[in-house]
């Protein structure tokens, strides 16, 4: 298995779909959306083996001082490599040095980004207009 990562706007709503699809996330139901708001990111890393789609994330940012991440998604078959890390190492080399780096994150994704650096917000509370069950 050889991973490469790249930082291309040329992906196939079908490979993204396949993804979300994988990892039961809602925003699936929305695809054309979904696409449309993945390749208009700020940064979106994307992890290849061979021609399989098997992790993205993406980064919303002003460009200067705050930076988001709302998606980093593996494929459930290669999750535990260290494909998750490789993808939040590429976001740090652009994003590290902004005022503020935020997420939202729940379940095992807690620890993931406790392990990256991330930490609680204070005493802040997340909060949220969602349409939607589960991502």
């Amino acid at each position: 298995m050889k991973i490469i990562l790249s930082e291309t706007r040329d992906i196939k709503p079908k490979d993204i779909m396949r993804l979300y699809k994988a990892n039961k996330w809602s925003s699936v139901n929305k695809p054309v959306e979904l696409y449309k708001a993945l390749i208009n990111s700020h940064s979106l890393i994307t992890a290849w083996n061979n021609e399989d789609l098997i992790g993205l994330g993406n980064a919303i940012s002003d460009g200067h001082l705050v930076v988001y991440y709302p998606h980093l998604l593996i494929d459930p078959n290669y999750q535990g490599k260290g494909i998750g890390q490789m993808i939040m190492d590429k976001m740090q080399e652009k994003y590290k040095d902004f005022h503020m780096q935020m997420l939202t994150a729940d379940g095992k994704a807690i620890d993931f980004y406790l392990k990256s650096g991330f930490e609680k917000a204070g005493n802040t509370q997340p909060m949220w207009i969602y349409n939607g069950t589960e991502h």
